[in-house]
């Protein structure tokens, strides 16, 4: 097992070309994503919070969660004893120049940068509008990764971005659910980025915010992440899924009977996960 993970974590590491100019960050926005990973468990979907920080022409989609967890910040502290929360440790930078998607993605403790196929979509704009907290919003709908899609942008926003993979309308999107509501990403929030109108409280989260990559004021891949290609990630990824605690306790040198791979807070487990948010295209 060790050698063949030795050999695994070689091959992972790829020269390709990721340059990519820094772009100011502009806002931040906040998503409450709802998703029924196991439609045996309907009543009980997985839930995160979730940010998308964008600039003019780029973006980077993250875990909120994660980040707050990262930070150790108070509100992100568990009881002890308590299941710990997954999170979602996938990261996606969107450039709409380009039409180009790059997925972070961590793993043991280590970022990875992989080149996502770019993909337009095909959005159809509709005459409905609506607001959500005062943002004036239109709304589109399109079929993308086996998905009927509905969701709202905001035109006096002109970002191409938007949660997840979700991009390419005029204005930004604001919220966007499927069909059958089985993944939902509810509008949260926009970030205020001037200080001199933050509390004190407020305040004191904005410093601890600070030492994140996500709260920075540029928009930028990340420089020390190693780059390879989905198809030679997706090779150790299989090796983890096949014996996750045999894996650990190869790369690690913890016993086996040491290793612990924490629950949901919930109570429901997400492992099981029959409705991934991809699924296989319409024909």
């Amino acid at each position: 097992m060790k050698i063949l993970l030795t050999t695994s974590f070689a091959i992972l590491i790829s020269v390709i070309s990721f340059a990519q100019k820094p772009d100011n960050v502009l806002a931040r926005i906040k998503y409450s994503f709802i998703h029924v990973r196991d439609t045996t468990q309907k009543n009980n979907p997985y839930t995160e919070n979730m940010l998308l920080v964008i600039g003019k022409n780029a973006s980077i989609y993250t875990s909120l969660d994660k980040l707050e967890r990262d930070l150790e910040l108070p509100k992100a502290k568990r009881a002890p004893g308590s299941p710990f929360k997954p999170v979602n440790q996938v990261d996606i930078y969107f450039f709409a120049k380009e039409n180009k998607l790059v997925s972070r993605e961590r793993f043991m403790n280590a970022y990875y940068l992989i080149n996502e196929p770019s993909q337009r979509i095909n959005w159809k704009i509709t005459k409905d509008t609506t607001s959500f907290n005062g943002v004036q919003c239109k709304k589109a709908t399109t079929t993308f990764k086996g998905r009927n899609w509905i969701v709202w942008y905001a035109p006096e926003l002109p970002f191409q971005s938007g949660p997840w993979k979700l991009n390419g309308l005029p204005g930004l999107i604001i919220q966007a659910s499927d069909n059958k509501n089985e993944v939902q990403f509810l509008f949260n929030g926009i970030d205020n980025l001037k200080r001199e109108n933050l509390s004190a409280e407020e305040l004191e989260l904005a410093k601890a915010y600070d030492k994140s990559i996500f709260f920075s004021h540029e928009i930028a891949l990340q420089k020390d992440a190693k780059e390879t290609t989905r198809v030679e990630y997706d090779k150790i990824q299989d090796l983890f899924k096949k014996d996750p605690k045999g894996f650990i306790a190869a790369a690690s040198g913890v016993p086996r009977d040491k290793v612990f791979i924490g629950g949901s807070t919930t109570g429901v487990s997400h492992n099981t996960i029959n409705n991934p948010i991809e699924l296989p295209e319409k024909k």
